[in-house]
């Protein structure tokens, strides 16, 4: 009896220690350094976002946050390195929506994108501007449709590379048409806006940030726009739902991911600090400003968000064919 009645006194207290060391772990958090790993190189859109968020972050917090930039094979080094670290709060990864699409364009990863990782927060969303070169007679996406159509396989479309989400939604918008267009990566935005404007490609998705810029300009042609309205630094290009294009209205993003196992007071402490910093009248200026929209939902809202984005990129791979990377 004495040993039953000390066995259940310990499973007593062990039960009340672990009921209670549950809301200490988010009450300590965090206690020293917090460092986001960036999985591309410094100078980045997804580095300087990093470094405009984590700023401020770190105000909040009251502790160091440091940007750590591992570039290299796509985003999946600096991926690899936060799915094997702590999973305790303190190493964290930013990441674009290049994230969503790594299991369906890699034969082989060190690491799972969705099981080894628990979804913080989306911190920004954006569209793209739908650019056609202003050699081309076409003036819209119907114009552009219905000339791939008449030429079946001899428009071209740009990318910055290869599994990128320019290449994706392109794959995409041709399935959603039912045309063929012929891809051609470049590496990087710039050579291929280049191309957009000699005429060497025909079309091209171009990231808010330097689209708005190029078709203000008149360095390029507004076809349309991804999303649910129109851009309103480029109020006269219709969105592709509007020109009957449906399938294009979730744009791409960047957001925030811990190694699975945090736990979820922790993980909903880091969203927390990251939406009061993208409430911030600064950080917002900045981030709209450059064509991107502040975020910072809850982490059940961007599982749910990022799970149906895995499963549309891995449809849009598919139906495109486009081959694993080795």
């Amino acid at each position: 009896m004495r040993r039953l009645w000390s066995t259940a006194v310990c499973l007593s207290l062990g039960a009340v220690w672990a009921i209670g060391s549950a809301p200490a772990q988010a009450q300590n958090y965090p206690n020293k350094t917090v460092r986001i790993v960036v999985p591309y190189g410094p100078g980045g859109g997804v580095s300087l976002l990093a470094q405009q968020v984590g700023t401020k972050m770190q105000e909040l917090m009251k502790q160091p946050v440091v940007i750590d930039n591992r570039p290299g094979a796509g985003g999946n080094l600096g991926a690899d390195l936060v799915a094997k670290s702590p999973p305790d709060g303190y190493t964290l990864l930013m990441h674009s929506s290049a994230m969503a699409s790594a299991s369906s364009l890699y034969a082989k990863l060190p690491f799972d994108p969705v099981k080894d990782f628990v979804p913080v927060t989306m911190v920004i969303s954006t569209q793209f501007v739908i650019g056609g070169s202003p050699k081309n007679p076409a003036t819209d996406l119907k114009a552009l449709v219905a000339l791939a159509k008449e030429k079946p396989g001899e428009l071209n479309y740009g990318s910055s590379g290869p599994g990128s989400s320019l290449h994706l939604f392109a794959e995409m918008f041709s399935n959603i048409a039912g045309i063929k267009l012929v891809h051609i990566p470049y590496r990087g935005d710039a050579p291929m806006i280049t191309a957009l404007i000699a005429n060497d490609i025909q079309l091209a998705f171009l990231p808010q940030a330097n689209g708005i810029g190029n078709v203000q300009s008149n360095l390029i042609r507004g076809l349309g726009v991804t999303g649910t309205k129109r851009m309103e630094a480029i109020p006269d290009v219709p969105t592709a739902l509007e020109q009957g294009f449906r399938g294009l209205e979730v744009g791409s993003w960047v957001s925030l991911f811990a190694p699975a196992g945090t736990p979820p007071d922790v993980v909903k402490s880091i969203q927390e600090h990251v939406a009061k910093a993208l409430a911030d009248p600064q950080v917002r200026t900045w981030l709209v400003s450059t064509g991107q929209e502040p975020v910072g939902n809850s982490p059940a809202e961007f599982s749910a968000q990022y799970k149906a984005d895995v499963e549309r990129y891995a449809k849009a791979i598919e139906a495109a064919k486009i081959p694993k990377q080795q």
